[in-house]
């Protein structure tokens, strides 16, 4: 355990080495695309692609780029495992939510239309 602690320590330290380079490597891309503003805006996507990918393969080498790997293909099984209602489950579903709006809108319409009366007759403003 005291060893993968150490080896842990290590790499911890060359994280910081890698975000680094994998922020320069953006930053120079970011400079790289402005300064050949020239060149046609295709061929400067797919350098971004490029600068993208290896930035990214180079954050996903850090420890807690593993973790949001991990992270990711956790969410990914979980995600296999959720059981999807069917298309006539969501319709009638949704039938009925939109059914019970108008029927609050309406009941709420109501209300307020006779708390309207009742204070204009409260008032003295309605006969």
């Amino acid at each position: 355990m005291m060893v993968a602690k150490v080896e842990n320590q290590g790499e911890a330290r060359y994280d910081k080495v890698k975000w680094l380079f994998a922020l320069a490597l953006l930053l120079a891309g970011l400079i790289a695309n402005h300064y050949y503003s020239q060149v046609p805006i295709l061929l400067r996507t797919l350098v971004w692609l490029i600068v993208l990918a290896v930035s990214g393969f180079i954050a996903s080498k850090t420890q807690k780029g593993q973790w949001v790997l991990e992270f990711f293909q956790d969410s990914r099984m979980e995600l296999r495992k959720v059981i999807w209602p069917t298309r006539e489950e969501t319709m009638q579903t949704t039938l009925v939510v939109a059914v019970m709006v108008v029927v609050l809108a309406l009941m709420l319409w109501g209300i307020d239309g006779i708390l309207v009366w009742v204070i204009g007759w409260l008032t003295g403003q309605r006969g």
